[in-house]
């Protein structure tokens, strides 16, 4: 793994967010409020949730990997990020330090 995945925040607190990759960081909201950010590896499945803020990722295939719904979604300020713990999560919840 490593650590350029495009990054997906839920500011707005939306149950779902529709993005166009499988492999991706989740950050919860923008910093400085964001929870760790990790890794989600969607495999073969449509839908996974982030096991921190619960969000619902759905692939898109119509979308770009630097493209979400909603737009506001995509966090691209990658050097606001702190430093972040490499943690990953894959649809059969294994949840393991990196």
């Amino acid at each position: 793994m490593s650590g350029n995945y495009p990054k997906f925040r839920n500011d707005r607190g939306v149950p779902e967010i529709r993005i166009g990759v499988r492999e991706f960081r989740c950050i919860g909201v923008s910093p400085p409020q964001d929870h760790p950010h990790i890794y989600i590896d969607m495999g073969a499945a449509d839908t996974i949730l982030c096991p921190y803020c619960g969000t619902r990722f759905r692939f898109d295939p119509r979308l770009t990997p630097f493209d979400a719904d909603p737009p506001d979604s995509f966090f691209g300020d990658q050097s606001a990020a702190c430093a972040e713990p490499q943690l990953a999560f894959t649809r059969f919840g294994r949840l393991s330090p990196r």
